[in-house]
């Protein structure tokens, strides 16, 4: 039987992560040296993102033709392993700058990959034609509310693995990830949302105050630059970030580094820029300040030769 989900509540996140719990990982929080990295990058599929795809994927209709979705790459990874776990046909569109290794874990799967010149909001159109043609199932990466509430069972799992916590910091690019802990935690705990100064959605939006078109150049472009943040994202992230900071692609390149010399961390360049935000001190703890940070992904190429 179907549960029906219209909003995104720390209820509703509570309902999902329940009904998700069977097929993702409850992923390990690190302290590194007093700061608290959630390591998603260990998650089922690389990435956060298998939270959002199996609350989709368990919770609505399922239409003959499948589903489809749009991804920078690791929501597509997610979409088809979860699609390939449930034994449900799947379409992954990606744009030509997603990562080789995002790309070799969706053909790892059994969904069927097309590869669209350009950049997330061009294989979104394709795959919404593609959608509407067939009629499958869209599963969209960021806004969604089942999208929503998965990705919001991180700050669950982090609340209940540390209890006290002051700060997050969350990476954004269309905003789906920061909207769940955002939701959950409900105001309770100061939330950051980190963004490459090439695709600042979120930046954008809070200027603009609503979601606008952004750049989307960034060597996190193909996990964080969603070309706009959300339209469901964008009321929980005006109610409840605090702000937005932006980080440079050295400095997302130096947190990779750091994540791998201090901790032994494997992370994408998306899945490493909260934490450049504490490292270049763009954010800068007050004394005392228990602060967790989302290292979201972990689909990246590594060679051991």
């Amino acid at each position: 039987m179907q549960t029906q989900f219209t909003t995104v509540s720390r209820e509703g996140i509570a309902a999902m992560e329940v009904l998700i719990r069977p097929y993702i990982r409850r992923t390990p929080v690190l302290d590194l040296d007093g700061v608290f990295l959630k390591l998603e990058c260990q998650q089922v599929a690389g990435s956060f993102k298998a939270r959002g795809a199996f609350a989709n994927l368990v919770t609505r209709p399922i239409p003959p033709a499948g589903v489809v979705a749009a991804s920078g790459g690791n929501h597509g990874a997610a979409v088809a392993h979860a699609a390939t776990c449930l034994g449900i046909a799947c379409r992954i569109f990606v744009p030509d700058v997603s990562s080789p290794a995002k790309i070799e874990r969706i053909r790892a799967t059994d969904a069927e990959l097309i590869v669209v010149p350009g950049t997330y909001p061009d294989a979104l159109k394709a795959s919404v034609a593609d959608a509407a043609e067939r009629g499958a199932l869209m599963v969209h990466a960021f806004d969604q509310v089942e999208t929503i509430l998965g990705a919001g069972s991180v700050g669950k799992e982090l609340e209940d693995a540390l209890q006290s916590i002051d700060t997050v910091l969350v990476p954004v690019g269309g905003g789906g990830q920061i909207a769940g802990v955002s939701a959950w935690f409900d105001g309770r705990v100061r939330i950051v949302g980190v963004e490459p100064e090439g695709a600042p959605t979120m930046d954008y939006a809070l200027r603009a105050g609503r979601p606008v078109e952004a750049p989307t150049g960034s060597i996190a472009s193909d996990s964080l630059a969603g070309g706009t943040l959300g339209t469901l994202v964008y009321p929980i992230v005006e109610r409840f970030v605090e702000r937005a900071i932006l980080v440079s692609d050295d400095e997302i390149r130096a947190a990779r580094e750091g994540l791998w010399k201090r901790a032994r961390v494997i992370a994408e360049p998306g899945g490493a820029a909260a934490f450049a935000a504490l490292l270049s001190r763009k954010y800068e703890p007050a004394r005392g300040e228990r602060v967790a940070v989302i290292v979201s992904g972990g689909n990246t190429v590594v060679s051991w030769t």
